[in-house]
């Protein structure tokens, strides 16, 4: 195998599993460890991976994933699963709380149910849509957070949106990421989006991430936080069980599976 095909198989393999061991790569490619260690080296100079001890990961960096698909294929996505964990993680707000709820079709979905709970609730969101369905409510007091206005997704982000979430405290941040992995915990696509989810973990008590079974195991460009941080995990019930044992080995501290 020459040593193209070699990095095209390597990239392919841990896209496929996100992490792998110097030995596993060298008995899939049927070539001596050293000749691994050494396309490591090559591809993490490029950019394509990063080695840990032992082996290696998909670079969160790299271009591992396509591009996140616009906010409107993703709201017609998924929609029984969506509405399973905005249900589940709903129930996890206690009346009173204060909340921060960032932008996303999931979150969207997490709107509509804390609206037919009904429950005395402060919001602090980015998002236009879950505002707008929380200002039909007299029991949700609703706050939405200046700064630009974005095109791909209808919500604010900036230093100004980013700014006003420093003035908050809040019980909960509720954050609906583009892919989740043991690796690298919560990720995101675009930096704006990453930077205003990462302005609400850090004023938050606790953080709830909400997450259908399609995301998880996978990569994207942007870290939000790592998988300590991760109080609850909402995701549906088709998500891999030993891909849930992994999250939890990384520092998940509890997974829900919310039955569609």
């Amino acid at each position: 195998m020459w040593t193209p095909e070699r990095h095209d198989k390597i990239i392919s393999l841990l896209n496929e599993r996100q992490r792998l061991t110097t030995d596993a790569f060298a008995l899939e490619l049927g070539v001596s460890k050293e000749t691994v260690r050494r396309d490591l080296i090559e591809l993490e100079a490029h950019g394509k991976l990063s080695r840990v001890h032992g082996g290696a990961v998909p670079c969160i960096q790299s271009s591992e994933t396509q591009a996140e698909a616009s906010y409107q294929e993703r709201v017609r996505l998924h929609q029984p699963e969506k509405q399973a964990i905005a249900r589940a993680a709903a129930s996890l707000i206690r009346a009173g709380s204060c909340c921060f709820i960032d932008a996303g079709s999931t979150t969207h979905a997490l709107a509509q149910s804390l609206l037919q709970n009904g429950r005395d609730l402060r919001v602090i969101t980015n998002s236009v849509e879950v505002a707008r369905t929380l200002s039909g409510s007299s029991e949700i007091q609703t706050h939405l957070l200046g700064g630009q206005l974005q095109t791909d997704v209808p919500a604010t982000s900036g230093e100004f949106t980013v700014s006003e979430i420093t003035r908050f405290h809040a019980d909960f941040a509720l954050i609906s990421p583009t892919a989740l992995n043991p690796e690298h915990g919560a990720l995101d696509y675009a930096w704006h989006e990453a930077h205003v989810a990462r302005a609400m973990l850090s004023r938050a008590r606790s953080c709830i991430m909400l997450a259908d079974a399609n995301k998880l195991g996978n990569g994207s460009r942007l870290q939000i936080c790592p998988p300590t941080a991760i109080d609850v995990l909402v995701t549906d019930e088709r998500a891999d069980a030993s891909m849930l044992e992994r999250l939890r080995n990384a520092g998940v501290k509890q997974t829900i599976c919310a039955p569609s």
